[in-house]
C-alpha cells in the first residue's frame, strides 16, 4: 500500500501550500485558499503556520522551477 504524502502544488500562487493541501484532500484549491485567507485575517496566526508549512513541505518530485 502506497503512503499518501503532502507536497507543495505545482499550481502555485505563493508557495504552493494551499494547493498542496487541496490536492491531498481532493478538493478545489480555491476553497482552501479562501478558508486560509479568512482564518489568517481573523486570527492572525495563520501567517506563521503558512510560513512554517512552506519551509517544511517538500516540492512535488515532478516540480520544475520557472
Amino acid at each position: 500500500m502506497e503512503k499518501k504524502r503532502i507536497y507543495k502544488s505545482n499550481d502555485r500562487k505563493v508557495c504552493g501550500v494551499c494547493g498542496g493541501l487541496a490536492e491531498f484532500f481532493g478538493i478545489d484549491p480555491t476553497i482552501v485558499r479562501l478558508v486560509y485567507a479568512i482564518l489568517a485575517f481573523t486570527y492572525g496566526s495563520g501567517l506563521l503556520i503558512y510560513i512554517i508549512a512552506a519551509i517544511i513541505m517538500d516540492d512535488r518530485p515532478d516540480y520544475i522551477s520557472r
